[in-house]
């Protein structure tokens, strides 16, 4: 019962994904841009299955257009998972977070060390796994929890990406705008 519990509510995910409705943060479609823009690599690491799928509906030359952003970068109809250096979503590794494996591949897969590395992780468990790896962590606090990432110990906490000080993190540093 529990097993076909979860195939009709993976299936329900799915059929959200492929109509378009789920929203992605403007914030983090613009930080990604910008931080791509700067030189920074940059990598995918979810351990949700269905990250492929979200990721490849997003459209980020779309994006760029309605918000008046010119990257020339960008190819058309590329997507958010066509922009990824790396991309280990969605992998079995052989433990979750807070265990680092996953950062650490991406980490990998994109030819740096962990130590020349920063996370961006809304959930506890992630900043201790990117701790564990020795990568900066970067707590996103998007649902009233910034007292609980902060005492995970990142190096960061905001609350949108916009805060975010590019300048700094062109340089290996966290740190937050102005």
């Amino acid at each position: 019962r529990v097993e076909a519990y979860a195939e009709r509510k993976q299936a329900m995910v799915i059929e959200l994904i492929e109509a378009g409705e789920f929203t992605a943060y403007p914030d983090a479609l613009r930080f990604i841009l910008a931080v791509r823009a700067s030189g920074v690599e940059v990598a995918a690491a979810s351990s949700s299955k269905n990250a492929g799928l979200f990721l490849e509906q997003i459209r980020l030359d779309e994006f760029a257009s309605e918000n008046g952003l010119e990257y020339d970068f960008l190819r058309p109809g590329q997507t958010l998972l066509d922009f990824f250096d790396a991309d280990v979503s969605g992998r079995d590794f052989a433990q979750g977070k807070p265990h680092p494996e996953m950062f650490v591949s991406a980490a990998q897969e994109l030819g740096r060390p962990p130590q020349e590395c920063f996370v961006i992780e809304d959930a506890v468990s992630g900043v201790q796994a990117a701790k564990a790896g020795e990568m900066s962590a970067l707590g996103l606090a998007r649902a009233d929890d910034y007292d609980l990432l902060a005492a995970a110990h990142p190096d960061l906490v905001v609350t949108t990406l916009d805060d975010v000080d590019l300048e700094a993190l062109r340089e290996g540093r966290l740190a937050k705008r102005g």
